[in-house]
C-alpha cells in the first residue's frame, strides 16, 4: 500500500473519533469536574481520583484522535484507541463493583430484617 493511500485509510478509520472529539471533551470536563467536587468531601477525597482520571484519559483520548485524523498518523490512532480502552475499561471495573456492592448490601439488608422479624 502507497503512503498516501494508508494516509486516506487511517483519516477515515479516525473519523468518526475525530467527529465525537467535542462530547469526548465535554464528558472528560464533566467528570474531572464531577470529581473535583466529590473531592471536597470527607469520603469523597477516597474515591475522587477515579473520576478526575477517567476524565483525563477521555480528554487524552480526543486530542490524540483530532492528531491522528489531522495527520494521518498510526500512533496517534493507535494511542486515541488505547486511552479509549482505558476509559471503558475503568467505567467497566467501576459497573462490576457496584453491582458486587449492590448485591452484598441488598443480601446484608434481607439478612437485617429477616433477623428482625424472627426475633418476635
Amino acid at each position: 500500500m502507497e503512503p498516501q493511500e494508508k494516509n486516506e485509510l487511517l483519516k477515515s478509520v479516525a473519523e468518526p473519533l475525530y467527529r465525537g472529539k467535542l462530547w469526548m471533551q465535554l464528558i472528560g470536563v464533566m467528570l474531572i469536574l464531577g470529581g473535583v467536587l466529590t473531592a471536597i468531601t470527607v469520603v469523597g477525597i477516597i474515591v475522587a481520583w477515579i473520576p478526575i482520571w477517567a476524565g483525563v484519559v477521555l480528554f487524552q483520548a480526543a486530542s490524540a484522535s483530532q492528531r491522528a485524523y489531522q495527520s494521518g498518523d498510526e500512533r496517534e490512532l493507535r494511542f486515541a484507541l488505547s486511552k479509549l480502552k482505558t476509559h471503558f475499561t475503568i467505567f467497566g471495573v467501576l459497573v462490576l463493583l457496584y453491582l458486587l456492592l449492590f448485591v452484598g448490601m441488598t443480601f446484608l439488608g434481607l439478612m437485617g430484617i429477616g433477623n428482625v422479624t424472627l426475633s418476635y
